[in-house]
């Protein structure tokens, strides 16, 4: 790294190579020996690697990261390590755009309504269709989030409904919970617990209190 130093200041001429060698503790025969050594088959390979990847970076929409680098160059019939690429393109000063994986998926209607703690946080049941609970996870696809909803039986773990959509509105829960009480054919009285909603379902409900 030190005569790699000196010869870019020796090109720029910034300073003597004398002056250099002898501030920095090193031999004046050792950087030219250095500056006269064939180049090794990995720094050729390096050099092209680097040209490659400045391309396909600059092509690439969004400053892609190592992984879509990866991907062009394997596109391109050349494998290489994710940890060589990273090396390369920090020393060619390129960047990928990391943008945040996660999404907000409980919002406040205009006039929320705080639901009791039917459960007292007790995430289990002693028989099927007694309790259930139920969340919204997300997906980032190559269209845009995909939202899943589920519903879960505490007493087996087991999903008993769910619904997936591109949005994370009440009806996406509702199809959750439609689906599970038609599963189920749930019994008066089960208890459905989630961080947006909890209410006692009946077979006769035409509507959930939820709210996503």
């Amino acid at each position: 790294m030190i005569f790699a130093a000196i010869a870019d200041w020796a090109e720029q001429d910034e300073f003597p190579v004398d002056f250099m060698c002898t501030e920095l503790q090193v031999s004046r025969s050792g950087y030219y020996a250095w500056r006269n050594r064939p180049i090794s088959h990995r720094a050729l390979t390096d050099i092209d690697l680097t040209s490659r990847i400045r391309r396909i970076h600059a092509a690439g929409r969004g400053n892609p990261g190592v992984r879509r680098v990866r991907a062009g160059l394997a596109a391109e019939g050349i494998r290489c390590g994710l940890g060589r690429i990273l090396r390369l393109m920090q020393a060619a000063n390129l960047h990928g755009r990391h943008p945040k994986a996660w999404r907000r998926t409980t919002i406040k209607g205009e006039k929320p309504v705080s639901a009791p703690d039917l459960i007292g946080r007790r995430f289990t049941a002693a028989a099927a269709n007694i309790a259930w609970c139920g969340d919204i996870t997300y997906v980032r696809t190559w269209t845009g989030w995909a939202y899943l909803a589920t519903v879960i039986d505490l007493h087996s773990r087991a999903v008993v409904g769910w619904a997936i959509a591109d949005h994370m509105r009440t009806s996406l829960v509702i199809d959750a919970l439609q689906m599970a009480c038609g599963r189920r054919n749930a019994p008066p009285g089960v208890i459905f617990h989630s961080d947006y909603a909890e209410v006692p379902v009946t077979p006769k409900s035409s509507h959930f209190a939820c709210a996503a």
